[in-house]
């Protein structure tokens, strides 16, 4: 027929159709598959003369196998990681990250855990997707945060545990609990109720906070060693401590009158301190003045004394003498200060001298000393 001389069919050679050029190729053509196959067959046929099934095919198609089967051993550790490296499904050797080997499979298998990360467990709240937000709001739990306290009260507590695993403790991670987080947020609970269950209600809302993070962390790991499970707790994080919300207003009250009750204390403090101290110093006053007037008093004493006795040794020297000295003196110390009248009573007296001023004169008189002043006294 005509058309077969056209070359491609009635239209023409080529991709043609009955109006002309039929459409067009864009870009390179991707490479024939069957092309390739030929091409590859071609090449082994050189490499391996006598055909695939010779000897030297056998053993290089051998080679190339156990070659990818070595090179499938070779795998990564990511920063995170860390690379648990199982024998026959036993724990042989942990290793860091980075490039690292291991006997290929079936031999040696490799498990990849997120070691060293810090996972976050809470326990009383939970996120929760908030569409009108456009995020994740915070849900209370109230089966989880409601706790009795020692005094028989009841307190509202959200937390939150941070842990990791333990670089030395990835296989017992692995193999020794099945749920970590389940584990992990069960063991927590139970020991913040433990906790809280031994402890007042007023010490938790104020400022025991940290005594109690600090005995609910380590009674969460003593727990979780028991259990072999290879989790280091790093911290716990109070978030919320409250009265349940039916009697939070109550409870505020109660707080504002122990606010109050305690300033008045301080005030009464503050009174006594500063009482005290003046009460404690007239005191010390009053005691140094009964001990200055007790050593005045023991010295005078002690000074008559001696006197009395040097008196008493002139005495028995000379006991007439002494005795006419001391009437004298003392006379003299008795009259020295009164009005005197001198009256001469003798058969040839005449009654009452002429009065005259003797205080007067003796005032104006000079003060005279030794046996003259005595005389005239006498």
């Amino acid at each position: 027929m005509p058309w077969k001389n056209q070359g491609g069919g009635p239209w023409g050679s080529g991709p043609k159709g009955p109006w002309g050029s039929g459409p067009q190729p864009v870009g390179p053509r991707p490479p024939d598959l069957e092309d390739l196959l030929r091409r590859g067959q071609d090449r082994l046929q050189q490499i391996m003369p006598g055909g695939y099934f010779s000897g030297i095919g056998i053993t290089l198609i051998i080679l190339l196998i156990v070659a990818f089967w070595l090179l499938s051993g070779f795998f990564r550790v990511q920063s995170e990681e860390l690379g648990v490296v199982l024998r026959f499904g036993k724990h042989v050797r942990t290793v860091q990250p980075g490039l690292n080997y291991h006997l290929p499979y079936p031999i040696e298998t490799v498990l990849l855990p997120k070691a060293l990360r810090v996972n976050t467990t809470s326990i009383g709240m939970t996120l929760i997707e908030d569409p009108a937000r456009r995020g994740r709001s915070i849900r209370d739990v109230p089966e989880e945060s409601l706790m009795l306290t020692g005094d028989e009260n009841i307190v509202d507590v959200d937390f939150t545990v941070l842990w990791r695993i333990k670089p030395d403790g990835v296989g017992d991670f692995l193999f020794n609990i099945q749920n970590p987080e389940g584990t992990v947020k069960a063991v927590a609970e139970s020991a913040m109720r433990e906790v809280i269950g031994r402890s007042q209600i007023q010490p938790i809302l104020t400022g025991a906070r940290n005594v109690t993070e600090q005995g609910v962390q380590e009674l969460i790991q003593k727990t979780l060693d028991s259990y072999g499970s290879g989790i280091l707790i790093t911290q716990v994080q109070m978030q919320k401590v409250d009265p349940p919300a039916q009697v939070i207003d109550a409870f505020r009250d109660v707080q504002a009158a122990r606010a109050n009750q305690e300033q008045l204390q301080n005030e009464a403090q503050t009174y006594a301190n500063q009482v005290v101290p003046q009460a404690r110093g007239r005191a010390a006053k009053i005691l140094q003045d009964a001990e200055g007037y007790k050593e005045q008093a023991v010295a005078e004493a002690k000074g008559q004394s001696a006197r009395f006795l040097k008196v008493y040794d002139e005495y028995k020297k000379a006991p007439d003498v002494t005795r006419e000295r001391i009437y004298l003196e003392t006379m003299e110390r008795v009259l020295g200060g009164a009005d005197k009248l001198v009256y001469d009573g003798g058969p040839s007296g005449q009654g009452v001298v002429p009065y005259l001023p003797l205080p007067e004169l003796s005032a104006k008189r000079p003060p005279t000393t030794g046996p003259q002043s005595s005389g005239g006294n006498r």
